[in-house]
């Protein structure tokens, strides 16, 4: 009876030592950020199966870039597949809808979207709460910068009607004041929308030496389209969210001339070999083409990629503290991903604290212009 009694323990501690770890996902392969999700989708099939000897397996579900499906889709992974941590999503507005559900849950959630607010201030909530893109003041910045040295005096923002747009606009106003750039306009359109013309006009009464097009994937090419369609002859920015294939191909010659800051690995063959960043960027950019095909990387699978690079640094430190599948086992991923050091990915540097989740510096942006359907780096 003993020895039955000690074998069945043995069983059970086994059993307790093979645990898998699940990893919830949830991306906007389809709707209006599609080409931002899917590529996303594409990295996570590249992540690894094995991490510090544990078995990992990801759930992928598509939010359809609606915050209702997220918020859905974060709750059956929690409840259904009992994740350790979730990723996702791909939106601004998706990324918020699911913080609550993190946060009751004690459950680490790495967003792939681009607003600070995601991340800022830090709360209680944001305590749950990591990203993987870069913040919009990272990009504004260097956006504002460009336009100084342009010589740009006057500037026009026209941007989603959602949580990117105004997380936007808001970075972007408060940096512009500090260099002395008049906004001398501000609109606001819909991801599904099929017309802007009347904002544009609006625009374009305004005389604006530049215009800043706060939006994200392909339906950020529609104001630039009505731009030119209009006859506008001044110069013309856009956000790091359009960067990807899908832009340029909807875009084509409307969006020519454009500049934007983005992450290094949009252009990691153009980096020079000292740039810190332009080894682990390759090492992404090669393992998706061999995947996809030569051209087929797209700035937004990067942040997936990245994600996946944070849990590979942080699950073997949370491995030493608890078994997953179980509450110590979240709460000590969370401290380990918020001690990230110098972890090289493919958009930048993390070094991760408890008062900043996101972790990167300016080593995370470039600046390039669109030239002959493709990105260029700006020297």
């Amino acid at each position: 009876m003993l020895k039955k009694l000690t074998l069945a323990v043995l069983a059970a501690f086994a059993t307790a030592a093979l645990a898998d770890i699940n990893v919830g996902v949830s991306v906007s392969a389809t709707g209006p950020a599609a080409s931002l999700g899917i590529p996303e989708k594409n990295t996570i099939a590249l992540l690894p199966t094995t991490i510090g000897g544990q078995k990992v397996n990801y759930i992928v579900l598509d939010d359809a870039t609606d915050p209702t499906a997220a918020t859905k889709n974060i709750k059956k992974l929690i409840s259904e597949n009992k994740v350790d941590v979730m990723i996702g999503s791909t939106t601004t507005p998706n990324s918020l809808a699911m913080m609550d559900v993190a946060v009751d849950n004690e459950t680490p959630l790495i967003s792939m979207a681009g607003s600070a607010i995601v991340v800022e201030p830090m709360d209680a909530k944001r305590h749950w709460v990591f990203k993987t893109a870069q913040n919009d003041a990272h990009m504004a910045t260097a956006l504002v910068q460009h336009m100084t040295d342009k010589n740009v005096q006057t500037v026009a923002f026209i941007g989603f009607a959602d949580a990117y747009g105004e997380g936007w606009y808001k970075e972007f106003a408060k940096i512009a004041e500090a260099r002395k750039l008049k906004i001398v306009g501000s609109e606001r359109f819909q991801r599904n929308d099929t017309s802007v013309t009347g904002q544009i006009l609006k625009i374009m009464a305004a005389k604006p030496d530049a215009v800043l097009i706060g939006g994200a994937g392909t339906p950020a090419a529609l104001p630039q389209k009505a731009l030119k369609e209009k006859g506008y002859k001044g110069l013309i920015y856009q956000t790091h969210g359009v960067a990807n294939n899908d832009f340029l191909r909807v875009g084509g010659k409307d969006v020519e001339g454009a500049f934007l800051p983005v992450g290094p690995m949009v252009v990691a063959a153009q980096l020079p070999n000292d740039n810190p960043v332009k080894k682990s960027a390759l090492e992404y950019v090669n393992k998706y083409e061999a995947a996809h095909g030569k051209g087929s990387v797209s700035s937004f699978g990067g942040h997936a990629w990245d994600a996946g690079l944070l849990l590979q640094n942080a699950i073997p430190q949370a491995l030493k503290k608890a078994q997953p599948g179980t509450k110590e086992f979240r709460k000590a991923l969370r401290d380990a991903l918020e001690g990230t050091t110098n972890l090289a990915g493919a958009h930048g540097i993390f070094n991760l604290t408890p008062n900043d989740h996101q972790g990167f510096d300016q080593r995370a942006r470039v600046m390039v212009t669109i030239e002959n359907n493709t990105w260029k780096l700006l020297q």
